[in-house]
């Protein structure tokens, strides 16, 4: 009696069988039978799909989109950075000159250059716009000047507060004018000394001399007296436009174009 072979015996408990893969590891991936249909696997992202092989629909492979970077908020200005040249310029061709803020010895220089411009280039009358003008006191004579040489009529526009030397290129237009909400203040200039004594005295008598020549022109437009001008002008004196009708200091209140 013959007794079975030894591969017809069933392997021991906890043997694989011949041929298996270890425990743990994955096997070859099984042979289906003739005929079985394959279930079709779908391709990657961007890979070409396999000849034979149906294209399977699904949902579109978006594309990676990168983030949108951060941006700040701004606020755009129109470029202005030309203009109050050009609107200068237009004013200038109209034989129209603005005096505004603080006159020194500088913007005097350029004041005095529109104004012989103008006047040498025809004989037409110049328009003077005097606006919240401060002025010192060598500088508004400096102007004082060149307005009295000027040969055409020169008709000056007060506006704002217009006080203390200032008040001196005022009163020496031809033609004095003022908008309603301009005010007029006589004062003095206020000086600063430096140096030793002999020059601080010097300095002062040429600033007095230099203070009576502006006195005597406020009394000469006005009609009034010069000790009254300084006295207006060591207190500080404000003036309407009424009021500087009344004293004097310009003819009439400014009327629509």
């Amino acid at each position: 009696m013959t007794g079975p072979a030894a591969d017809q015996f069933p392997p021991p408990p906890g043997n694989p069988p011949p041929g298996s893969p270890p425990p743990g590891r994955p096997g070859p991936p099984e042979t289906p039978w003739p005929g079985t249909p394959r279930e079709p696997q779908t391709p990657l992202p961007g890979a070409p799909h396999p000849p034979g092989v149906p294209h399977r629909p699904g949902v579109p492979h978006r594309p990676t989109v990168p983030p949108a970077p951060d941006v700040v908020p701004t606020q755009m200005w129109p470029d202005r950075s030309g203009w109050p040249g050009q609107v200068y310029e237009r004013l200038f061709d109209r034989r129209i000159v603005l005096a505004h803020g603080d006159l020194d010895d500088e913007a005097a220089t350029s004041l005095c250059a529109q104004l012989l411009t103008l006047d040498a280039e025809r004989n037409e009358p110049i328009r003077l716009e005097v606006q919240a003008l401060t002025a010192e006191l060598s500088a508004a004579l400096t102007v004082m000047g060149v307005l009295d040489v000027l040969r055409v009529p020169v008709r000056a526009y007060a506006a704002g507060q217009i006080g203390g030397p200032a008040l001196g290129v005022l009163a020496a237009a031809t033609e004095r004018r003022a908008y309603p909400n301009a005010v007029f203040k006589l004062s003095e200039p206020r000086l600063d000394f430096e140096g030793s004594a002999t020059s601080l005295s010097s300095h002062e008598q040429q600033v007095r001399t230099m203070l009576d020549t502006l006195y005597l022109r406020l009394a000469t437009v006005t009609g009034r007296e010069v000790d009254e001008i300084r006295a207006d002008a060591r207190r500080g004196r404000y003036l309407s436009v009424e009021e500087a009708i009344g004293y004097g200091l310009i003819q009439e209140l400014a009327r629509p174009r």
